[in-house]
């Protein structure tokens, strides 16, 4: 980006920036984020030893306790009653037996199909499958889902709100296609196997009878008796074309309490104290496969954690050195984002310092490798950012400034898109903050080969790209933390609901 053009921008906008000279002080104390400290910092938090960082996990317990004496030595405050960590009550649900029939094609569960719903049944209950295809008010028209298992089409949409379309129209459950291809399903159904030996973590609450099954494209055409393409066809507007199969389903839950806890590590500021930076992270991952093998989560979001804990060890030691920031710091480690954002999502209902003074969360989510799309690229040193315009006119300006005055990374803004169809605005734990509209910035460095894997090891991580997004970071926050005004909320939520 021009600098004279950035500066022009920011001032016809009235939004004050410094000089483009570098500040020798952000630079002493950006220095103090080393290769080294993330290298030891990553090579523990994301060992065998630590299995998986699990949700709930004892191993999650060593990662936070590691963690907290990590503030601690900074001499970082506790906030939470003088404590450092927020409990988050969550339970593990399993369930015990899931059994799905469709005509006589007894299916296996985690390989023909998945589960995503709820439901606690004593006994086998005995319908029909209906084909209705995309959900329109026009096939709704056409195909009676009264009490019945309902296949629908929701490839590329958010099926959340069509599964409640169709169950408020009186189906009984859904069986859902949402991607197409075995491969991406076989995947997803493989994690889901995983997950199953050790229950799925959420919030505690009522058992709802919404039996929902997610099937391949490939399976749903096999179900029904006919091709792909036909099924595919048929779900535009001729559904009634599709004869319906004779189907039982059984679904037998079980609940258990885990106990969870978000890391919370708090920086008091000087003049403008009540005001608050969040500079967020998730420090837990999966755990391990249902063959033993740890999924070490060393980018994901080992990679994240250990940049905020530098980050923090930055502002630290610039405060002992009396150099405190203007504005507060909340450094925070959330649980559970690996199970739905669960540890940002308590935060921001249950919020330890007041959400109407927090002014921005940056969040960190994978900053340790080099994506698909940069692989081959002869400048390595990017970073997407994503969410970083849409609350606040002047975020993105900070950030900008600071990457041309600082760092020089390629600025990626490719996945910002509303129409994004891979969602990752949607997918980390800024979002729980930007649903309040505070405004957010996510750094991010794309999926991998290792994304979600047991491949996602530390010695795959690019140290040195990672220590210089950590620095651009830091100097971001400092910028945010130091100014005169704290941002504007100028902008519209468009995005708010998952």
């Amino acid at each position: 980006m021009n600098k004279s053009l950035l500066l022009t921008g920011a001032l016809a906008l009235g939004l004050s920036l410094p000089s483009l000279a570098q500040t020798p002080v952000q630079v002493k104390y950006a220095n103090t984020i080393t290769v080294a400290d993330l290298t030891k910092n990553l090579t523990y938090l994301a060992s065998d030893e630590m299995k998986g960082r699990d949700t709930g996990s004892e191993e999650q317990k060593m990662a936070a306790d590691y963690i907290v004496n990590f503030y601690k030595n900074l001499g970082l405050t506790g906030p939470v009653d003088g404590g450092y960590l927020q409990k988050v009550e969550l339970v593990s649900t399993s369930f015990e037996e899931v059994s799905l029939k469709i005509g006589k094609n007894k299916l296996v569960n985690n390989e023909d199909f998945v589960f995503t719903g709820d439901g606690d049944m004593k006994k086998a209950a005995k319908s029909e499958l209906v084909f209705l295809g995309l959900v329109s008010d026009e096939n709704l028209a056409k195909i009676d889902v009264t009490d019945k298992l309902v296949g629908i089409w929701a490839v590329g949409v958010r099926s959340n709100d069509l599964v409640k379309k169709v169950m408020d129209a009186g189906a009984a459950g859904i069986v859902i296609v949402s991607m197409e291809g075995q491969a991406n399903f076989d995947r997803i159904a493989n994690r889901y196997k995983t997950l199953a030996s050790k229950g799925r973590i959420g919030f505690p609450k009522e058992v709802e009878q919404r039996p929902i099954f997610m099937v391949s494209s490939d399976k749903m055409g096999e179900l029904f008796g006919t091709s792909v393409e036909e099924l595919k066809e048929a779900a535009k507007s001729n559904p009634e074309s599709i004869k319906s199969q004779k189907a039982s389903y059984q679904i037998k839950k079980k609940v258990e309490d885990v106990e969870s806890s978000n890391i919370l590590a708090f920086l008091e500021g000087t003049d403008k104290k009540d005001e608050i930076v969040v500079i967020s992270s998730h420090y837990d991952h999966v755990g391990v496969s249902s063959t033993g093998e740890v999924f070490n989560g060393a980018d994901d979001d080992g990679s994240g954690t250990v940049s905020v804990m530098e980050i923090a060890e930055a502002f630290a030691t610039a405060a002992k050195d009396g150099i405190k920031p203007r504005r507060s710091i909340l450094f925070l480690n959330v649980t559970g984002e690996e199970k739905g954002l669960l540890g940002s999502e308590y935060y921001s209902e249950n919020p330890i310092l007041p959400l109407e003074n927090t002014i921005v969360d940056i969040n960190i989510d994978m900053v340790g490798r080099i994506d698909y799309e940069y692989q081959d690229a002869e400048n390595k040193d990017f970073v997407y950012v994503i969410g970083s315009e849409m609350l606040s006119t002047d975020l993105k300006k900070i950030l900008e400034y600071n990457n041309i005055t600082y760092s020089n990374l390629i600025l990626d803004y490719r996945y910002d898109a509303e129409d994004d169809p891979n969602r990752f605005y949607y997918r980390s734990d800024h979002y729980n903050f930007a649903k309040h509209n505070i405004p957010v910035a996510f750094f991010f460095n794309g999926v991998h080969d290792d994304y979600h894997q047991v491949t996602d090891t530390v010695d795959k991580i690019e140290f040195p790209l990672m220590a210089k997004r950590a620095k651009l970071i830091f100097h971001t926050a400092w910028d945010l933390a130091n100014r005169e005004n704290k941002i504007r909320v100028d902008g519209t939520n468009t995005r708010g609901t998952r």
